[in-house]
């Protein structure tokens, strides 16, 4: 084995190959447990929504609708950045790489910014659940839930980007200093796995808070 391989490779892999399943193995039951995470939110979104369909409707409209799916197109874009990331690190691209991973950045910062700026709106017209909370007609009380739900899967969320940014900041340090190569990616690969979930997880939350409300 080559004094490159063996800089790489852990001690309790025979290869890199085994090493390379053995983290994607690793992410993918992370997944798993995300799926029963956010599963978990859905249902019970799902069950307020079949008890109060009128309050969600109209605590629906009040979202806006074109943000979430300007959003959802800056989440698209940036999966494909990312899936790009990936095609430069197996391809021993360090130009490449790192480029793909600021546009990621970008276009995850930008998604950010954007949730900032709604949730500020909801705060400005007092549609945050609590003793401030305001909401007209006689719906109010269930309007708050629809409300909840709405901070707590979003902000879970944004918390999921948050992290994303972070390890994709420590990758391109990563990759500035020649960490990579065509042999060694293993980061970049379980990176884009959790980059794409956190997007798939947006396309379900965009329609079931965005377009519940709104005529088709």
């Amino acid at each position: 084995m080559s004094d490159s391989h063996s800089s790489i490779l852990s001690h309790q892999f025979e290869t890199l190959d085994q090493q390379r399943a053995s983290a994607e193995f690793g992410m993918w039951l992370f997944l798993v447990t995300e799926v029963l995470f956010f599963g978990g939110l859905f249902v019970s979104y799902a069950v307020y929504r079949y008890l109060y369909p009128v309050a969600f409707a109209e605590s629906s409209q009040t979202l806006d609708m074109w943000l979430g799916c300007f959003n959802t197109f800056v989440l698209l874009t940036s999966s494909l950045t990312m899936a790009l990331a990936v095609h430069a690190a197996e391809a021993g691209d360090k130009r490449k790489l790192i480029r793909f991973l600021l546009f990621t950045m970008f276009l995850g910062t930008v998604f950010l910014v954007i949730k900032g700026f709604e949730y500020h709106h909801k705060f400005e017209h007092h549609l945050v659940p609590g003793a401030h909370f305001e909401f007209e007609g006689p719906e109010k009380e269930h309007a708050q839930i629809f409300f909840f739900l709405y901070f707590v899967m979003t902000g879970i969320h944004g918390l999921h980007m948050i992290i994303g940014l972070g390890v994709l900041s420590v990758l391109i340090l990563m990759a500035y200093n020649d960490r990579f190569s065509k042999e060694y990616f293993n980061p970049i690969h379980i990176t884009g796995l959790y980059w794409h979930f956190v997007d798939i997880v947006w396309i379900f939350l965009y329609p079931f808070l965005y377009l519940i409300g709104h005529p088709k």
